[in-house]
């Protein structure tokens, strides 16, 4: 049986789910189905999170703060390891309009222009989980970041971040260098450079995680031997609790990059699908 237009928003706002022909929805064409069927469900997605979240308030790390400058200061050494001098700046000036907190003041403009009904979904319970409201299903998978093509999202969860070795502004920056094609930012695109960066598919949350994690190490350590104490620190504590990440290739990766001249490429080798790993040299 068909359900009803009632009964498609109650499903999206309670699961995310929904049905990609929007057949709850008259209409002579699936273009007319579709948006129709689209605004309903984002207008019903927006009145649930107002409901959870009437006394949401933006945390007060925000208030003076430069969001541009402080995305620079945390992904300046990464672009920097990552990319060749001349590439720099074109990449950094993209990185410095990436980031969005998802506060009660944008939450709205984020829902509506979300490309996807189901990545709006999960940024709906980023927000309502960062402001300590009750999230719209059990099942909605516990984040601080996400990121959608050139655009990272952080809950306000980050500035109650206390774990030495993350940084989910730099975690979430990483997945941009596979989502984003050279050409979107005018650096010269070729038959095996399509993307920013050549990452695996099977390994871009390792990619990731190796780039949050060694972001935190390189500074702590003055050097090689440091670096080397502050991965064994930091191997002892809990390790990323994802199925898509090998946690001993991971740790074997890090143990890599803390002892290269550059330790970001290094990750990037690692990373790489095949015909490129073996094209790289270890740096």
């Amino acid at each position: 049986m068909q359900e009803s237009p009632e009964q498609a928003i109650k499903r999206y706002v309670q699961s995310g789910e929904y049905d990609t022909h929007f057949r709850a929805w008259s209409g002579d064409s699936y273009l007319g189905r579709a948006q129709h069927g689209d605004a309903a469900l984002r207008k019903a997605l927006k009145s649930a999170v107002h409901e959870r979240a009437t006394c949401a308030s933006a945390p007060a790390a925000l208030d003076e703060l430069d969001v541009a400058a402080l995305t620079r200061r945390k992904v300046l050494p990464m672009v920097q390891g990552l990319f060749p001098r001349y590439e720099q700046a074109c990449v950094l000036e993209m990185l410095e309009r990436s980031l969005v907190f998802l506060t009660p003041v944008m939450i709205d403009q984020v829902l509506e222009q979300s490309q996807w009904l189901h990545t709006a979904w999960t940024l709906a319970n980023l927000f309502l989980a960062g402001v300590k409201a009750e999230i719209l299903s059990d099942d909605a998978p516990y984040l601080v970041g996400l990121s959608e093509e050139t655009t990272c999202y952080l809950s306000a969860a980050y500035f109650d971040a206390s774990g030495r070795f993350d940084d989910f502004l730099v975690h979430e920056v990483a997945h941009i260098f596979h989502n984003c094609k050279r050409r979107t930012i005018g650096l010269r695109e070729t038959r095996q450079r399509e993307w920013l960066l050549e990452i695996d598919y099977a390994k871009r949350e390792t990619f990731a995680y190796a780039c949050e994690t060694y972001s935190r190490i390189h500074p702590l350590g003055k050097g090689p031997r440091a670096r080397q104490m502050l991965l064994a620190e930091y191997a002892q504590g809990p390790m990323p609790a994802d199925d898509r990440v090998d946690v001993a290739e991971y740790l074997d990766i890090l143990g890599e990059a803390v002892v290269a001249r550059n330790g970001w490429k290094r990750i990037l080798t690692r990373c790489a699908p095949p015909r490129h790993r073996q094209s790289e040299m270890p740096q």
